[in-house]
């Protein structure tokens, strides 16, 4: 069984930064492909960015790539997103995600369901 926390999220000014954080309870931690998705009012969730087991495979959404950057902390069992040049687009309840399954299927796979979800944090930014 598997635990995550998120964190970081709040109120943030465009062209601003936030780092989210997400921390994992459980021994298998370090077996687990984590993500991050977010989901805006009224629209579907999305992809953000994820990261292999390892830490060496990462991918991410068209939309925040240059701007956010995924990476992982296995000694912390943490996994975090670091965002910049932040946009009012960028305006969501952020979760984090783990799988046993490679990234590229968190990347890649529609209608999307992890072995474990976050409970979210909100990211708001002001224009």
């Amino acid at each position: 069984q598997v635990q995550l926390v998120e964190s970081g999220g709040g109120l943030v000014q465009a062209g601003g930064s936030l780092r989210l954080s997400c921390a994992a309870s459980g021994r298998t931690f370090g077996s687990y492909a984590m993500g991050w998705f977010r989901q805006a009012p009224g629209k579907e969730r999305e992809f953000v960015a994820a990261i292999s087991w390892s830490g060496g495979i990462t991918y991410y959404a068209d939309s925040i790539k240059g701007r956010f950057t995924i990476s992982r902390d296995a000694a912390r069992n943490t996994v975090y997103l670091q965002m910049a040049s932040l946009k009012s687009q960028d305006t969501a309840n952020y979760y984090c995600a783990a799988d046993l399954r490679p990234p590229a299927v968190m990347a890649g796979t529609r209608d999307y369901e992890p072995d474990y979800w976050g409970q979210g944090t909100q990211v708001t930014v002001s224009s």
